[in-house]
């Protein structure tokens, strides 16, 4: 087996998959789990610094949970308190109200740093 080192470019990240593929069976408390497990680090932090996935903007993760749990607009406007409200929110119209992101933390399960995170109005203004 050859000395870990760092991954810096694709090729490198094509072979370290390639050896954790191999190594993907190894039995826990073996020298090849342990380089399996250290590979996968590795492979890990370099993936996240090379193709970062970054959280949606509010409206973009209200309308994938709306989609994934099968609510409607209804069920939003008696969340935000009215429909016209949650209108004006998926139409960008209107921000959300640090009350209204709580709720929908809460109740809906959407992670809080995707409903904090800034977004445009339809208007093109950015929140100061």
């Amino acid at each position: 087996m050859s000395h870990l080192k760092p991954i810096h470019s694709d090729a490198d990240h094509a072979a370290s998959v390639e050896e954790i593929e191999r190594l993907w069976d190894a039995e826990p408390g073996t020298p090849e789990h342990d380089r399996l497990e250290i590979l996968g680090t590795l492979v890990d932090a370099y993936e996240s610094s090379r193709w970062p996935i970054d959280t949606p903007d509010p409206v973009e993760a209200i309308k994938a949970r709306m989609d994934a749990a099968g609510y409607t607009q209804s069920d939003l406007g008696r969340l935000l308190g009215s429909r016209p409200r949650a209108s004006e929110v998926l139409n960008r119209q209107r921000r959300l109200t640090v009350e209204m992101a709580w709720k929908l933390h809460t109740a809906w399960a959407i992670p809080a740093e995707s409903l904090i995170k800034p977004y445009a109005l339809r208007t093109g203004e950015m929140p100061k």
